[in-house]
């Protein structure tokens, strides 16, 4: 369960620099503790996101990261915060990313990040 909440409070940090860093990627609230809970309930969906469908797009499109050498990667991360933002809409939580563009340089800070915070917090069960 630590590991749980460990995971997804890295997610929030990475979704909230990308936020702050890309005009694109927008998080909207009247206070600042909405925006948090937001931000809390995307990084949920985030980490499902990537939990549940990114293996099986990652098994589909297998030949596509040998043949790019693993530069698909970012693709396939810039498609699941795409899903992340289209899901949030439906869910009514204020998260939007804005372009395919946007969502491949939010992946990619967002994997920055999140791998960065992992090395740091700590990730027992």
């Amino acid at each position: 369960m630590k590991n749980f909440v460990v995971k997804t409070i890295a997610n929030a940090g990475a979704l909230a620099v990308a936020v702050w860093l890309l005009d694109k990627i927008t998080l909207t609230g009247d206070s600042t503790g909405k925006k948090v809970w937001t931000l809390i309930l995307v990084a949920l969906v985030f980490g499902l996101v990537n939990f549940l469908i990114k293996p099986v797009v990652k098994v589909l499109t297998f030949p596509l990261f040998i043949l790019t050498l693993g530069l698909f990667t970012l693709v396939v991360n810039a498609l699941m915060l795409l899903l992340t933002s289209w899901l949030a809409d439906k869910l009514d939580l204020s998260f939007h990313v804005e372009g395919f563009w946007t969502a491949v340089l939010g992946g990619l800070i967002i994997s920055i990040v999140a791998w960065a915070l992992h090395v740091v917090l700590p990730d027992e069960d």
